[in-house]
């Protein structure tokens, strides 16, 4: 019996609606995020757990506190990168959910595919010489091909 893990039919309609959905999104977000090169990635200072606590904990003092604090530290700009933080980041966990469950049901559909596939070509190899359909099995068989390592015999050897 073949896999059947996950089976989903979009109609015209909701395939419109999602790609309108992710188009608002996109919509909504620009101008509102950051894109960083791997570089920029690798030299920021990045903040954990703890590091949001701590962060968090000093630019509140700093705020009650604003006699001490300089105008150069932009305490305002990282009071602000702290509301959008708090924006963002319940966002980003529904976000990062239903992406997970996108990725899981693609490999589930993919696995689907694969075992439809492979079954079928096992019945393709049987049955299919009767049915003329031997140069599409060695088309499919293709797949399966594999490539032989040349063995080091002693006299190819360097001395």
């Amino acid at each position: 019996m073949a896999q059947n893990i996950v089976s989903i039919v979009f109609t015209p309609d909701e395939k419109t609606a999602l790609d309108d959905l992710v188009t608002r999104l996109e919509a909504a977000m620009v101008g509102k995020t950051a894109s960083l090169s791997v570089d920029q990635r690798q030299q920021l200072m990045k903040m954990g757990d703890k590091s949001e606590a701590f962060a968090r904990q000093a630019i509140i003092a700093l705020d009650k506190n604003r006699q001490v604090v300089p105008p150069s530290l932009g305490l305002d700009d990282a009071m602000a990168d702290l509301a959008a933080l708090e924006v963002i980041r319940p966002v980003l966990q529904r976000l990062n959910q239903i992406a997970e469950r996108l990725r899981d049901t693609e490999m589930a559909l993919g696995s689907d595919l694969m075992s439809a596939a492979v079954e079928g070509y096992s019945l393709l190899k049987v049955t299919g010489k009767q049915q003329g359909l031997d140069g599409l099995r060695r088309e499919l068989g293709s797949r399966f091909a594999r490539t032989t390592r040349k063995v080091a015999t002693p006299e190819s050897e360097p001395a």
